[in-house]
């Protein structure tokens, strides 16, 4: 069966044809800067390279149908028709408290997602119109929707409460959810890969560091702590979120600069973090080559961010009581060495010892860890297309 695997962002869509079962990727590719009459469309056969088209996309349904266009095009050689695709598997970000198991989309599904896209306006309105893209161009296929808070569904109450009063947790959903679940859960499966036991064996602190971050906790197979909030932007300091701060500062900032609160929001989420603090780029390796060439605040950023990744883990493993593994992924946990360095530096009490050849050497996963280590520590991907496209051929297939 092939499944079409569709993430939507705000002004993007990442896709894959794969077969499955087996996870055999037919096409792949993406559109950026959805809204503008110079849109980026990468596509590509297989693992093969990714060609780059520049053309007009005005709105999500037209990238969706050029993606269509494209798979069911004979220039492009696939050879695949309408038929062809058995399931499509969307992205959710969140599914507040009413969803948190992958189901096959329906109208109270769609429901659902409406009424609390209020919850994730960057990204809930987006998977929507990408669902209803596919329900008029592609109207007999089976959709899922695959949420990414699913995974902290066994978040304790003690972990998810805020101290705020308890009338707005009834009345508008105010908890924590935390987020990057299926990318946790593709990381359970590379660990599996690497250990050759179950996840549900581990005390396990993730790291999933990209341009958005989660630390997470798992205690043998459940998920115990997340730093991911109500919205994505609590926690560890990302590209561009703020990460953990004083609510009072932001208002603080608030009542100074005159700011509205759209203005607040689009300073915390899109302009603070790796980004505001450097005044640099929000991409970590732009960041360290000026770190390397002596510039303080990018220095200072380094520093902060490691700081606070390091924090989390030493606050989960009190959470699990112990750690037995230290898990990084995501585009800077995978590819970022100098960070891993940073995270795991002072770490040795409580049984973190990298080994810092082995650490700067690796090309893809592995354990870096020393031998005498008593926490493992590992890379591992994060492949939440393979996850989405898993759970959408067994709900699939049991139709």
């Amino acid at each position: 069966m092939k499944i079409l695997v569709l993430n939507c962002g705000s002004s993007s869509i990442k896709f894959q044809v794969v077969d499955m079962p087996g996870y055999t990727i037919a096409a792949k590719g993406g559109i950026g800067r959805i809204g503008y009459e110079d849109a980026e469309f990468k596509f590509g056969a297989g693992e093969g390279k990714e060609d780059l088209h520049i053309v007009p996309v005005k709105n999500h349904e037209e990238g969706i149908d050029l993606i269509l266009h494209s798979l069911f095009s004979k220039e492009e050689g696939l050879g695949l028709s309408k038929e062809d695709i058995g399931a499509v598997g969307h992205r959710v970000v969140q599914g507040g408290d009413r969803r948190n198991v992958s189901v096959v989309i329906d109208e109270a599904v769609i429901r659902d997602i409406e009424e609390i896209k209020d919850l994730a306006p960057l990204h809930n309105p987006n998977h929507l119109a990408g669902i209803y893209a596919v329900r008029k161009l592609l109207p007999e296929v089976l959709q899922v929707a695959v949420f990414d808070n699913g995974f902290h569904s066994t978040l304790p109450e003690s972990a998810y409460l805020y101290g705020l009063p308890y009338e707005y947790r009834e009345r508008y959903g105010i908890r924590r959810y935390g987020f990057h679940g299926i990318a946790f859960r593709s990381m359970a499966e590379g660990l599996e890969k690497l250990l050759g036991k179950q996840f549900e064996s581990f005390r396990i602190v993730n790291l999933m560091l990209g341009s958005g971050t989660t630390a997470n906790a798992v205690s043998y197979g459940r998920s115990v702590e997340v730093s991911t909030g109500f919205t994505p932007h609590e926690g560890l300091i990302q590209s561009t979120r703020t990460g953990d701060v004083d609510t009072a500062a932001v208002l603080y900032i608030m009542r100074k600069e005159g700011m509205s609160v759209d203005e607040a929001d689009d300073m915390i989420n899109k302009k603070s973090g790796w980004k505001g603090m450097s005044g640099i780029s929000n991409d970590m390796r732009e960041i360290r080559e000026a770190a390397d060439r002596g510039d303080k605040r990018a220095e200072a950023t380094i520093e902060a961010v490691c700081h606070r990744f390091r924090k989390y883990v030493g606050a989960y493993s009190a959470i699990l009581g112990g750690t037995d593994i230290l898990a990084f992924s995501g585009g800077v946990g995978e590819n970022a060495w100098y960070i891993r360095e940073k995270v795991c530096e002072g770490l040795e009490f409580m049984g973190i010892e990298l080994d810092r050849e082995k650490n700067k050497a690796l090309k893809g996963e592995g354990i870096i860890s020393t031998d005498s280590s008593k926490v493992r520590i590992l890379v591992t991907y994060a492949n939440e297309e393979k996850i989405i496209a898993e759970d959408t051929y067994h709900l699939a297939a049991e139709k």
